[in-house]
């Protein structure tokens, strides 16, 4: 009796081996696919972190272009405060010489009065090269955004409100104010 209970436990000792090595073979085959997909894994890890590094890259050079372009900027504008005034310095060149070629030279009242209405007129060259105007309103109504009264004086002759006099012009640059005229207004009431 005990050899038929021997082969029993045998033979399912022979089942139990043969289905551990069932699953044995399902546990290689899941290994191999696990270890196919984490090598996939790896892969687009080592990609994904090239495409990263080369990203940084490019954020890093675009930081340094956009320093160096703000410090271009930044300079460009400096030097355009620094010369803005030349090209009306380097006009106003010839009316010095001028000036200093009226004073040295010798001559009577009249030849001295021609040298300065010529120098006078390159000066006026100048202010309408650089599209500088001048503000001259006598018998003009008085404008409080080019004029500033200096005194109010009866006058027959002209309305209320009228300049009267320029003590001294102003100047306008491309149609924006730069000195107010002041003038005398009318004022007949």
């Amino acid at each position: 009796m005990s050899e038929p209970t021997d082969i029993k436990d045998q033979d399912e000792t022979v089942d139990d081996v043969e289905s551990t090595e069932d699953v044995t073979e399902t546990s290689d085959g899941e290994e191999v696919a696990a270890e196919e997909s984490i090598d996939d894994i790896k892969v687009q890890l080592e990609a994904a972190q090239k495409k990263a590094d080369d990203n940084w890259d490019k954020c890093i050079r675009l930081q340094a272009e956009i320093d160096n372009l703000r410090k271009r900027s930044e300079k460009q504008v400096s030097d355009a405060h620094k010369f803005a005034s030349q090209k009306i310095v380097e006009a106003l060149l010839p009316v010095v010489d001028s000036l200093e070629m009226g004073m040295q030279a010798e001559g009577d009242l009249d030849s001295i009065r021609e040298g300065m209405n010529l120098t006078m007129k390159q000066f006026e060259g100048v202010m309408e090269k650089f599209n500088i105007e001048v503000v001259d309103p006598k018998g003009e109504a008085f404008n409080p955004e080019l004029h500033q009264a200096m005194s109010m004086q009866p006058c027959d002759e002209q309305e209320d409100n009228t300049v009267s006099m320029v003590m001294q012009k102003g100047y306008t640059l491309n149609g924006r104010l730069i000195r107010p005229a002041m003038v005398m207004v009318c004022k007949n009431s």
